[in-house]
C-alpha cells in the first residue's frame, strides 16, 4: 500500500533529480499522469550531483509536494529525510522523496513494489527460481522485488565475484538461498523461472544465447537503445520478455499516487508518454 496525502493538496511542483538527468523520462510520464488526473501542476527536471543534494534540498519552498531521485542520489537522500520506509532501509537506496504539509521529508522506494507490479501485469504473480546478472543498485532492487514474488532460491551473475558481499548480505536478510558465479561459468547455469538483467543495454551481448533461454521469461531493464541483443534473442525464440519500460512506469505510477494521493495513477497515459518521448530521441 502506497502512503498518500491527507487533506487538500496545497502543493503543486514535483521534480526529478540525478546527474546526469537529460535523459530521463520522468517529466513525460508525470506531466502525462498530471494532464489525465486533471491537476495544475508543474514536473520539472534538475542536475543534481550528490554534494549538491542537500544545498537543492534547502532552496525548495513550501510548494513542492515530492521528488523522483535517480543516480547518484538514491542513497544520499537516506541521510536527509526524517522517516524511511522499510523497503528503502532495507535496500539501502530511495527513489522517492515526499514533502510532508508538517514540513518533515520522507523517503521511499517505487523500484521494488514496481518491479512487482510489472511481473503482475503479465499474470506473474510468484515463482521459486531465478537468475539475476548484475551486482548494482538495481539488482538489490531485484532481489527485493523476488522474494515479494516468494522466490525461494537466485543465482546472482556478476563482473566481480568479491564485489558481491552486499547483496549477499541482503539475500541473507531476505531469506534468499543464493549463490553467486561470474560470467565465465555461465555455460554451467540453466533452469530458472526467471531471468533478470540489470546491466545496461549491451553488456550482456556476448551472453544473450544463453541467458535468454534459462527461463520462460526474461526481464531486461534496459530501455533505451531498445531492443537490446537479449530482447533479439528472446523474441526469436519465443521467450517472454519484458523491459525496463515496464518497470519505469510502474514505479512512476506508484509515485504519482503518492505525491497526488490519486488512485489509480493512469499508467496508459504514462506508457505512451514515456513511449513517444522515446521515439522523439530515435536518430531519424
Amino acid at each position: 500500500m502506497v502512503p498518500s496525502a491527507q487533506g487538500p493538496l496545497l502543493s503543486t511542483r514535483c521534480a526529478v533529480l540525478g546527474s546526469p538527468i537529460a535523459h530521463s523520462l520522468s517529466p513525460a510520464m508525470h506531466r502525462a499522469a498530471y494532464a489525465e488526473l486533471g491537476l495544475d501542476w508543474r514536473y520539472d527536471a534538475f542536475e543534481v550531483g550528490e554534494d549538491e543534494l542537500r544545498g537543492f534540498l534547502a532552496t525548495l519552498g513550501d510548494d513542492v509536494r515530492g521528488l523522483s531521485l535517480t543516480m547518484p542520489l538514491k542513497r544520499v537522500a537516506l541521510d536527509l529525510v526524517d522517516t524511511v520506509d522499510p523497503v528503502a532501509e532495507l535496500i539501502g537506496a530511495a527513489n522517492t522523496m515526499l514533502f510532508e504539509p508538517d514540513g518533515s521529508r520522507s523517503a521511499h522506494n517505487t523500484d521494488v513494489p514496481g518491479l512487482i507490479e510489472a511481473f503482475a501485469e503479465r499474470g506473474i504473480t510468484a515463482a521459486d527460481s531465478a537468475v539475476v546478472l548484475g551486482g548494482g543498485a538495481t539488482a538489490a532492487s531485484t532481489l527485493a522485488a523476488l522474494r515479494g514474488l516468494r522466490v525461494s532460491e537466485v543465482t546472482l551473475v556478476v563482473r566481480d565475484v568479491a564485489r558481491a558481499e552486499r547483496l549477499l548480505d541482503l539475500a541473507a536478510a531476505l531469506e534468499l538461498k543464493t549463490s553467486v558465479t561470474d560470467f565465465q561459468q555461465v555455460e554451467q547455469i540453466g533452469g530458472f523461472d526467471l531471468c533478470v538483467s540489470t546491466l545496461p543495454g549491451g553488456a550482456v551481448d556476448p551472453w544473450a544465447e544463453h541467458f535468454a533461454q534459462v527461463a520462460p521469461v526474461v526481464f531486461d531493464v534496459a530501455y533505451h537503445p531498445w531492443p537490446t541483443q537479449l530482447a533479439l534473442v528472446a523474441h526469436r525464440i519465443g521467450t517472454e520478455l519484458l523491459n525496463g519500460l515496464d518497470l519505469l512506469v510502474h514505479q512512476a505510477s506508484l509515485q504519482v499516487e503518492m505525491m497526488t494521493g490519486r488512485s489509480p495513477a493512469p499508467l496508459a497515459a504514462m506508457r505512451a508518454a514515456a513511449r513517444e518521448e522515446l521515439d522523439e530521441r530515435e536518430p531519424q
